[in-house]
């Protein structure tokens, strides 16, 4: 094994192995090497790495250094003057009325020559155009004629594809394509069809070759005489991708077709035999393998993925659960105590009664609701209060807004003297007061 690296020159065309000459080289850096015309710069494809001593061209020449900030500068100097030289020569040219079609100017890393690409139909007799050259640039001139598929790969392009020109991005040199090669795909002869930009033949052809003369060599050709599970026959089409083949059987007396597999027929070697003669048997059917496939499967419906399994947690990292809270509710509205819940029916809703059976129920128990009054008012004189006159006069205004009526007796007002002093500020144990239903705010105080 030898360490070498890989380099492109110009970004196109082949590329080349050099001696690392002990640098470390990375892919894509930019580096100056030793050719037979001098030095060039180019582009490492293939950092350092190690290929068998045979299969390198020797003598293997060394990289000189990695470019420098000075050697980028002079590469951006002479792609300028490469673009002033391409408009010049083209000047040159139509001055001297030659049938060349220029294509492309390259100008070495040290200055002292410069190569003119072209192409033309035939012989073109370009000594008058390099003495020109020659007088200007005050250097080496040398102009060579290429052909149209290096003309493509110099220039680049976008192909029938849509992807960029095969030539120009990774081919390292043409290889020879020939009609055949769409017969045996298949392919339309229309030379627009199977041509490239460049005029010849597609260089994609060449790549799925080989893939085709292996299925060839598994199925017969067409108009072949063949042996199937049925009968004897005639090879009709055949699908060199799918490989099947349409047969029409001499025992059938319409035109109908039937297909077969690869492995399902054989080609009579020789032909159709002639008539009076027995046709041999030739072949061997080997059933293929049936796949595997689960009973009731439909291939369309959408897949079902198993719920994932929940997660057990040890007794120590269990989350605690939380704690009911130790508030209650208050009261009803129905002037009960502190503390207590209201009794309700299970599937009743007192908001959501009608008018009329509001009515209807105040009319059927007057006798209640002014007992539940009074029951009220009895439990709010049994609270404390702040002051005790205040109490005295709120029992005496509550007295005479209350309802008259038979069942419930008048409450009797507390007097002050039965009231025991209290201090300002001293509050004491009892429901919190509550104001009735009905009555205002400013109308307790208006006395």
């Amino acid at each position: 094994m030898i360490e070498v690296v890989s380099i492109r020159f110009k970004n196109r065309g082949k590329c080349y192995t050099f001696a690392p000459n002990g640098l470390n080289i990375r892919t894509g850096d930019r580096v100056i090497v030793e050719t037979s015309k001098g030095l060039e710069i180019a582009d490492c494809t293939h950092g350092n790495h190690f290929v068998e001593e045979t299969a390198v061209v020797q003598p293997l020449r060394p990289v000189a250094r990695i470019a420098t900030a000075d050697d980028l500068r002079i590469a951006e100097l002479n792609k300028k003057r490469e673009k002033e030289a391409f408009q010049i020569c083209q000047q040159k040219i139509a001055d001297h009325g030659l049938e060349m079609k220029l294509v492309d100017v390259e100008c070495n890393f040290e200055g002292n020559k410069t190569m003119f690409f072209f192409t033309a139909d035939g012989r073109v007799d370009f000594r008058e155009l390099v003495k020109d050259l020659a007088g200007i640039f005050r250097n080496r001139i040398e102009l060579r004629q290429i052909g149209v598929r290096d003309e493509a790969k110099m220039i680049g392009g976008i192909g029938i594809c849509g992807r960029p020109y095969c030539c120009n991005q990774f081919l390292d040199d043409f290889q020879p394509v020939s009609t055949k090669m769409a017969k045996v795909q298949a392919l339309s002869l229309n030379p627009t069809k199977i041509s490239g930009s460049c005029g010849r033949l597609m260089c994609c052809l060449r790549y799925e070759q080989e893939a085709y003369e292996d299925l060839i060599k598994k199925v017969p050709k067409q108009g072949a005489f063949v042996e199937t599970l049925d009968g004897y026959g005639t090879a009709v089409q055949v699908n060199l991708l799918r490989q099947t083949v349409k047969v029409r059987l001499d025992q059938d007396k319409d035109d109908s077709l039937h297909v077969y597999k690869a492995n399902e027929l054989a080609a009579v070697p020789g032909g159709r035999p002639k008539e009076g003669e027995e046709p041999p048997h030739v072949l061997q059917y080997v059933p293929e393998e049936p796949e595997v496939q689960e009973e009731n499967q439909d291939e369309w419906a959408i897949p079902v993925f198993p719920e994932p399994e929940p997660e057990v947690r040890p007794a120590d990292e269990q989350p605690e659960e939380p704690k009911k809270s130790a508030r209650r509710r208050r009261g009803s509205r129905g002037g009960k105590n502190k503390g207590e819940k209201a009794e309700r029916p299970v599937g009743e809703n007192p908001e959501k009664k009608s008018e009329p059976d509001r009515k209807q129920e105040k009319k059927a128990s007057p006798k209640a609701e002014s007992g539940q009054k009074e029951e009220g008012k009895e439990h709010k004189r049994s609270g404390s209060r702040r002051h005790s006159h205040v109490k005295a006069v709120k029992a005496e205004n509550k007295g005479e807004h209350a309802p008259k009526t038979e069942a419930a007796p008048k409450a009797k007002p507390v007097s002050k003297e039965g009231a025991a002093p209290q201090k300002e500020g001293q509050r004491h144990g009892g429901s919190r007061r509550r104001r009735p239903r009905g009555k205002k705010p400013g109308g307790e105080n208006k006395e």
